[in-house]
Parts: structure tokens; C-alpha cells; sequence
């Protein structure tokens, strides 16, 4: 059965957790699919996987390219787009734009936006109204890292009622989940107890609807990992491994 967003809230209204990855090529989405992922993210964290510092340089044109792989490789999950930095905040039109071209041209099902101050939930609110499943995205917000920093959110009393104020705005703005990214777990708890809709967390303890985390990390082929992350196999140490033995039967002639 293929999974849609009214059912990521009716998981949440009968306790099932949500099992959330990402994805950037159609060979990862489909092992992804077929071990059982709820929803594939193909986010914007796909800019470091291609090498970029940070999530700011990837462009529309590079989402669309690996969003339409990803697509291909999947039969079951809901699959989510990020749309990239300066591709959504200079106008509704221009964010009604780039997420209609998502959905036309690549078959996910839905596009996340970060933010949740009130220009963004405008945004959402009319992208929604144009039959556009939104995914929110509050706490640390990684386009805005030169603001924010990679920093855990919300640990002052003033900043977590913000976050939980536009969580707040958001669910009133349609989206059908929330990421909530590096904030304390008793404020993902608030947030989760007060809204409808699924929290989805990465960084943000146990207490969300679901968990999310960058399958880069997951696989261990990340240079760095951010402090939430859980490696659960080193596929880094393993392809190098095997690439060298590759290379020396090559080099001493025993392959093929």
C-alpha cells in the first residue's frame, strides 16, 4: 500500500512511529522502499553528499534531476522534496513556481519548507490552498546556518516558545508534519502533545512521531557526523576496504 500524508496522521492518532530516511539516486530509494521507510526525504543535506559545504548552493535544477531518480526507485514510501535556498522565500509566486515544477516533473508527493515565521506560513498556507502537501521544518533550520549556526535551538524559554508558536502556525497553515531539528526533547514533547499532525525528529529526542536522520550518516559514509546520528554500519571502511582488494588482485594480475 502506498503511503500518503492522511495516513502519516492517522499513525500518529493510533501511536505508530514513522520511519523517516533520505535519498539522493534511485539505487539507495529502492533499498530504502523495499526495507520497509515510511517517507524519503530527498533533502537538501543531499548538497553535502555532492561535495558543498553547506545546503546553500544546491540549486532547483540539481533537486529535480536526483528528486525524478529517487522517484523511480520507490513503490511504497511518500517521498518529499526540499526546496533549496532562495528557491521559495523572495514570493508566494515564486515558491507556488518551484514547488509545482516538483511535483509536476519528478512524481513526489509532496515539498518541505523550513521557516515558521509568518511570511513562511503565508507561503505554506497558499501552497496548501493550491492542493500542494507541504512538510514544515522548524528548530534548527540548516539554510539558515549563517544566522543560526549548527547549534541545538529552543534552549532558552524565549526561543522555544517561538519554535513551538510556529509549529503552532504551521499545523493552522495545513502542512501535514513537522520536522522539528536539534531542539531539547522536553520542547519536542510540547510541540508533539499539542499538535494534530506528526512530528517527525532528527536531533530532537524520542518523543516525536517519528524519526528522520541523513542515510549518509545512517551508512557510515559520512566524513563528519552531526551529534544526533547514529552509525549503523561503516560502509565507508567497507568500500574503501574492498575497493583496495579490488585494486591489488588487479595490480598482481589474480582479476579476473
Amino acid at each position: 500500500m502506498v503511503v500518503t500524508t492522511q495516513q502519516l496522521i492517522q499513525w500518529k492518532q493510533q501511536g505508530r512511529s514513522i520511519v523517516a530516511l533520505t535519498a539522493w539516486d534511485y539505487a539507495i530509494a529502492q533499498l530504502l522502499d523495499a526495507a520497509g521507510v515510511d517517507l524519503i526525504l530527498v533533502g537538501d543535506s543531499m548538497a553535502v553528499v555532492l561535495g558543498y559545504e553547506t545546503t546553500l548552493p544546491i540549486t532547483l535544477e540539481e533537486m529535480l534531476y536526483h528528486a525524478k531518480a529517487v522517484r523511480r526507485g520507490v513503490k511504497r514510501a511518500l517521498v518529499v522534496v526540499d526546496l533549496p535556498f532562495l528557491t521559495y522565500q523572495e514570493s508566494i509566486q515564486q515558491a507556488m513556481h518551484s514547488a509545482g515544477l516538483v511535483l509536476k516533473e519528478t512524481g513526489a508527493q509532496a515539498v518541505k519548507l523550513e521557516g515558521g515565521y509568518p511570511a513562511m506560513v503565508e507561503t505554506i498556507a497558499r501552497l496548501v490552498q493550491a492542493g500542494i502537501p507541504v512538510m514544515g521544518h522548524v528548530g534548527l533550520t540548516p539554510q539558515s546556518v549563517h544566522q543560526l549556526g549548527l547549534r541545538q535551538q529552543g534552549k532558552t524559554h524565549e526561543t522555544a516558545e517561538r519554535i513551538l508558536n510556529e509549529a503552532i502556525a504551521l499545523e493552522q497553515a495545513g502542512v501535514f508534519a513537522i520536522v522539528l531539528e536539534h531542539i531539547p526533547a522536553d520542547l519536542a514533547l510540547r510541540i508533539t502533545e499539542k499538535l494534530r499532525i506528526p512530528t517527525i525528529g532528527i536531533g530532537a529526542g524520542i518523543h516525536c512521531n517519528g524519526q528522520v536522520l541523513v542515510t549518509s550518516d545512517v551508512l557510515g559514509l559520512s566524513e563528519r557526523q552531526p551529534p544526533f546520528a547514529k552509525i549503523y554500519t561503516n560502509l565507508r571502511e567497507n568500500i574503501t576496504k574492498a575497493v583496495q582488494d579490488y585494486a591489488l588482485e588487479v595490480r598482481e594480475r589474480k582479476f579476473p
